[in-house]
C-alpha cells in the first residue's frame, strides 16, 4: 500500500474520521464534513474512491451517515502518522 501523493490534509481528514468526527453524504460523488464543515472535495473523492473510508451503514441517496475508516484507511493513517 502506497502513501505517495497523500498530504497533511489527507492525514487530517483520515484522523478526523477515525476520531468519529466525519459525516458522509452519500451520492453520485461523496461529500464529507468534519465538525459540520465541508472538506476538500478532491481529497474526499481520492480517499473515498481509494477505499479508505465508507459510511457506517448503507444510506439513501443524499442522506448523511457517519463515516468510518476501512482497514486500508487505518493502515494509510498509521503510515502517514510516522512519515
Amino acid at each position: 500500500m502506497t502513501t505517495n501523493g497523500y498530504t497533511a490534509r489527507h492525514r487530517a481528514m483520515l484522523q478526523a474520521i477515525a476520531d468519529g468526527r466525519g459525516e458522509l453524504v452519500c451520492g453520485r460523488t461523496p461529500s464529507l464534513s468534519v465538525d459540520g464543515l465541508w472538506c476538500d472535495f478532491t481529497a474526499t473523492v481520492e480517499l473515498f474512491t481509494g477505499g479508505l473510508f465508507r459510511p457506517v451503514s448503507e444510506a439513501a441517496f443524499g442522506s448523511p451517515s457517519p463515516a468510518v475508516l476501512t482497514a486500508s484507511g487505518f493502515q494509510v493513517l498509521r503510515s502517514l502518522a510516522v512519515a
